[in-house]
């Protein structure tokens, strides 16, 4: 076989992971507007002697702390794309990226659990004007930074990415929305406190969130952990097997998909059968149906006591 032969089933290993998504461009946005929001909030604390507006400012200081390591994840994936160390591309760094963050929000949910209660024993004078002030002024930038990240494309880019998929924009999303969540439950404890005398509300409502939090943190950690364990992606199982076993005599012995980026997918497919056709033709069959399968090889090997020999591509 000629050179100029095997380089014509030659393939890259990107799989778009080289493209500026939209998950990217969402998040830069995000980052911007909090550390806008960051910068106001911690000069007004310092200038107007507001320990509510510069302890909200630092916060908001490590969310966009969160979102950079989501920004990060998301360039170093695409510029480290075409890097052969990667063997099936860098696409498990969106989980990575996903994973992560959602660590740090249990982080942030634990510390926000244990300051609520700590309130419950030891509670402090608040200053309601300026903290509602500073509790609308983080629910509208949060609302809108979770609107960003949350938004659907009205196309998908490339044909394969799906953003409920993308874990590095959806612990992103995680982010924002605890703070609009935190934000708004901070307003409503603060309105009861302030003209009903209900001082318990505020650290109730922080108890409140610290449970949502933790639901929503848990959920991300177990999706993306699946993910860098190569777990296997069994919702396709049944898909592949209506596909490959079309034909009476074949039938798949082995079956392995994982996933290898948002939205795509990775598989080794062993098959037996009478009369075993190229794997070329299986692999061709099954990419015109499940186009998220964007790298797969086949093992093909006749039924024993039929003639022919195994066939790997």
């Amino acid at each position: 076989m000629h050179t100029h032969d095997v380089n014509a089933w030659r393939h890259d290993h990107t799989f778009d992971q080289d493209k500026f998504h939209s998950g990217e461009r969402r998040t830069l946005i995000v980052v911007f507007l909090t550390l806008v929001t960051m910068f106001i909030e911690i000069v007004a604390g310092v200038v107007y002697g507001s320990m509510a507006l510069l302890a909200d400012g630092l916060h908001m200081g490590s969310h966009a702390t969160a979102l950079g390591i989501a920004a990060f994840a998301y360039a170093y994936a695409r510029r480290h794309a075409r890097d052969r160390r990667f063997s099936f591309g860098t696409g498990k760094v969106n989980a990575l990226g996903g994973f992560t963050g959602a660590v740090l929000l249990v982080g942030f949910a634990v510390y926000m659990g244990i300051e609520s209660v700590n309130r419950f024993f030891n509670p402090v004078a608040i200053v309601f004007d300026k903290a509602i002030l500073v509790a609308l002024v983080g629910l509208i930038v949060n609302g809108l930074s979770a609107w960003i990240l949350g938004a659907h494309d009205h196309a998908h880019e490339h044909g394969h990415e799906h953003h409920h998929h993308d874990h590095n924009r959806r612990s992103a999303y995680f982010h924002v929305l605890a703070d609009a969540l935190t934000s708004l439950l901070a307003i409503f404890a603060l309105l009861a406190a302030k003209y009903l005398g209900w001082q318990w509300m505020d650290p109730m409502m922080g108890i409140v969130g610290t449970v949502l939090i933790t639901r929503w943190s848990w959920g991300l950690l177990r999706d993306t952990s699946q993910v860098l364990l190569d777990r296997q992606a069994h919702e396709l199982d049944d898909e592949v097997r209506s596909v490959i076993e079309t034909h009476a005599s074949d039938r798949i012995s082995d079956l392995h998909l994982w996933s290898i980026g948002p939205g795509i997918y990775a598989g080794v497919i062993a098959l037996v059968s009478n009369d075993p056709a190229p794997p070329h033709v299986y692999r061709t069959r099954l990419q015109q149906r499940l186009p998220q399968l964007v790298h797969v090889t086949f093992e093909v090997e006749p039924c024993p006591g039929h003639s022919g020999h195994g066939l790997r591509g």
